[in-house]
């Protein structure tokens, strides 16, 4: 997905607004995870309307104080705002995780004419490759809130990130840090004899056999 947006600028909503341009960052940010487009305005009455439930959908898929982990889900705002300070002004009020195009970017234009966006507010969702799963999910955001996303998985389907859960990844990184130690005092313990012992049936292992 991070192709779509290949030479652009993403900024991330946080009181820095910190920019991904880079295939790195952006591949960072991108990658794995069902894509929401949003289309929408600041001032338009049924975007006002709309938009709460858009963040509080948002909010509670991604942040810790409703799920363990984040989904894999990301939301880039496509801007029909006015003016850039009343985009800013509505950015504002929503989640710090949520992505933007520069006002200034004409991008927009192009993402609207791609995905046949004629009025906001729409909500495109696309798969990691760049494949439409909605082309217009607000009714089923309202209908179904934060449960439609699983749909979405299933539909994109997604790579899982934890292969491993975090205990097991903890007992992992322990025994890689013990166990060179382990083996070195394993070793200092052998008396000559068990070495030599072990050497010759390491060589018995690498002699061809003549049966």
């Amino acid at each position: 997905m991070a192709s779509l947006f290949t030479g652009k600028v993403l900024v991330v909503n946080n009181s820095a607004r910190d920019e991904l341009d880079t295939e790195r960052e952006l591949g960072r940010s991108l990658e794995n995870k069902v894509l929401l487009l949003y289309f929408g305005s600041g001032e338009c009455p049924r975007c006002r309307e709309f938009s709460p439930l858009l963040r509080d959908f948002f909010v509670r898929l991604t942040d810790e104080f409703y799920v363990e982990r984040a989904s894999q889900l990301v939301l880039v705002y496509v801007s029909r705002d006015e003016t850039e300070e009343k985009q800013s002004k509505f950015l504002k009020t929503m989640p710090k995780r949520w992505l933007s195009l520069p006002f200034k970017d004409e991008f927009k234009r192009y993402l609207e004419r791609r995905f046949a966006v004629a009025e906001v507010p729409a909500v495109v969702v696309l798969k990691p490759n760049g494949e439409v799963i909605a082309g217009n999910a607000v009714e089923e955001i309202r209908r179904m809130g934060p449960a439609c996303f699983r749909n979405w998985q299933e539909a994109a389907q997604l790579v899982d990130r934890n292969f491993l859960l975090a205990e097991d990844f903890d007992d992992v990184a322990r025994r890689s840090i013990t166990d060179p130690i382990r083996r070195l005092k394993y070793k200092l313990n052998k008396t000559e004899d068990e070495e030599e012992e072990e050497e010759g049936e390491e060589l018995a292992k690498l002699q061809p056999s003549h049966q």
